[in-house]
């Protein structure tokens, strides 16, 4: 297996121990084991070597051979990738839930494809530029780039029918582009530079979009004990947020999970193109009984995976479900190597490793010139919902956006359990004042006050636990009746509800406007000596059901039944 004589001298788990490796250095990859295992290098001590397996070692003994590949752990990128199941290094599994046999190599299973050229031969070329097109799905151009640190003239390219998946597409100056390129996971794909305007993510879920709205090229997380949504959640913005591409990585869930998520991506149209949801999706599943390595490395491919679609100039969304199975693994790697224990046993450089994976989201302008961008929207899974746990608690300094899922509003079955007095959104500003240049002036008032109506709700809530609703004043009384209809006619938002579980922002800012228009009819009959009691009494079913009754971009419905609700309360004049 290899020519230096390198063998294993020691397996414990996936620790393994090798002697006689040529030239060898910290995380670069090796081979062990007749099946050609893949792991890391994470120590050297002279002739001995120390290696992560990042897949099952039973079978593995001492004497077995080794060998080290002299490069870090990198995915191979290109056509094929949307629509796949992978590991966590980006090797195909054939269905959700199927075990991946030890030494798999990666082949995108191994299509031939129908190339079209974008240059000729004679071209300057520079990083980034488009050398040739795959439609790998319809309504999807595939562009296949000038790789970074690579320019000059184009000596040779093929011509376009179809090519193989091991095929090159042209030579540059002295260098082979190959269809299939590789990148390390662990080191950002460049770019040219990071824009700062921000545009909003879409995701359909109105408690997000109206009151936590998050950028594009943003960061968001999602804490939650058991039991809060949280997956269900990702998955929702997964089926219906408006990116091109959607990488969702399933870091140490339950297989039953990844596998319930795949069955809904191969059935779910998409509502932008007609097809099938999973055609712009990369799923990579790497599950709870997978190897820990393994674990480890997922994100950080799945990253690699979103920063190769963003540098085609596409909007990305890459979900990753969870990140404290993640920090597990890095838990476990370093009491493994050695490395001193920080808080409840992390690492101590769990934050920096947290800042690194959040920084690579962003929007940008890719090498060639177009705009591109990678959202990261991460759950976090907290003990017992312990909200300063280590995990959470520096995921909280980094996100631009912070969702918290609350245990009463989930038992109460309020979907999504979005806390509005735990969560928060910095992009909230910055989108405001794109809401403003673009003609929705009453959007940062709007939400400003709708914020507003929940936070004094939540302040009577504990005193009518006291003395009862009614020693309230009418005032009093009538917050806590609106802010009802705000959670139980806006927030609250049903998965299983085909007019409900995606809501377009026509519908969005219509259901919005519904209830301030109903608060201030409200106070209108207040100061005019109407009861706070007359006004309960009225029957509001209409505009508290107006979500699930009009469709999922059909504003003017909610228009009707605001009319209808104002004119029913001016029957109390």
């Amino acid at each position: 297996m290899n020519g230096n004589g390198a063998r294993v001298v020691r397996v414990n788990g996936s620790l393994v121990e090798i002697e006689s490796l040529d030239r060898v250095g910290l995380l670069d990859l090796v081979e062990v084991g007749d099946l050609g295992l893949a792991g890391e290098v994470i120590a050297v001590q002279g002739a001995r070597a120390t290696a992560e397996v990042h897949e099952y070692t039973g079978g593995l003994a001492s004497g077995a051979p080794a060998r080290s590949l002299h490069r870090p752990l990198s995915a191979r990128l290109g056509p094929g990738l949307l629509g796949g199941v992978f590991d966590g290094l980006l090797r195909p599994l054939v269905a959700a839930g199927d075990l991946l046999h030890p030494g798999r190599t990666p082949d995108h299973d191994g299509r031939d494809w129908e190339l079209r050229p974008a240059v000729e031969a004679g071209d300057t070329v520079t990083p980034g530029q488009v050398l040739a097109v795959v439609d790998e799905r319809p309504g999807f151009e595939h562009r296949l780039l000038v790789p970074p640190g690579c320019g000059g003239r184009i000596a040779w390219r093929a011509s376009a029918g179809r090519i193989d998946a091991h095929a090159p597409i042209a030579r540059i100056g002295d260098v082979t582009v190959p269809l299939m390129q590789s990148w390390p996971v662990r080191r950002g794909r460049p770019f040219r530079d990071r824009l700062t305007d921000a545009a909003p993510l879409a995701t359909g879920q109105r408690v997000l979009d109206l009151l936590y709205p998050v950028a594009r090229g943003s960061t968001a997380a999602v804490p939650g004990g058991f039991g809060t949504g949280k997956t269900m959640l990702l998955q929702q913005i997964a089926k219906w947020c408006d990116a091109d591409v959607i990488v969702y990585v399933g870091c140490g869930e339950r297989g039953n999970e990844m596998a319930d998520v795949l069955e809904d991506l191969t059935r779910l149209v998409d509502p932008r193109s007609g097809r099938l949801l999973s055609e712009r999706t990369v799923l990579i599943a790497n599950t709870s009984n997978m190897p820990m390595m393994a674990r480890e490395a997922s994100i950080y491919t799945a990253m690699t995976v979103a920063e190769y679609f963003r540098d085609m100039g596409n909007d990305v969304v890459l979900i990753a479900d969870s990140t404290s199975r993640w920090a597990e693994a890095m838990r476990e790697f370093a009491s493994r190597s050695g490395e001193l224990p920080a808080e409840e046993g992390y690492p101590a450089s769990l934050a920096s490793s947290l800042a690194a994976f959040y920084e690579r989201a962003g929007r940008v302008e890719t090498l060639s010139g177009s705009t591109g961008s990678v959202t990261v929207i991460a759950s976090v899974s907290p003990p017992g919902g312990d909200l300063t746990e280590p995990v959470t608690a520096h995921t909280q300094r980094f996100v631009r956006c912070f969702w918290t899922l609350d245990r009463d509003l989930a038992y109460a079955r309020h979907y999504p359990a979005v806390s509005w007095h735990g969560s928060f959104s910095r992009d909230a500003d910055l989108l405001a004042r794109g809401h403003v240049e673009h003609g929705d002036e009453r959007w940062p008032e709007s939400r400003a006050r709708a914020l507003t109506l929940l936070a004094d709700a939540e302040r009577l809530e504990s005193l009518v636990e006291l003395v009862g609703a009614a020693a309230l004043p009418d005032r009093e009384r009538v917050i806590l009746h609106c802010a009802r209809l705000f959670r139980e006619g806006v927030l609250q938002q049903s998965a299983l509800s085909d007019n409900d579980a995606f809501c377009g922002p026509e519908k969005q800012a219509a259901l919005l406007q519904m209830v301030l228009e109903i608060y201030d009819a409200c106070l209108e009959l207040l100061e005019l000596g109407v009861s706070s009691a007359l006004i309960e009494e009225l029957d509001m079913s209409s505009a508290i059901h107006a979500r699930d009754t009009a469709g999922p971009n059909d504003a003017d419905a909610v228009h009707e039944i605001t009319a209808g609700t104002r004119n029913a309360l001016e029957t109390l004049r």
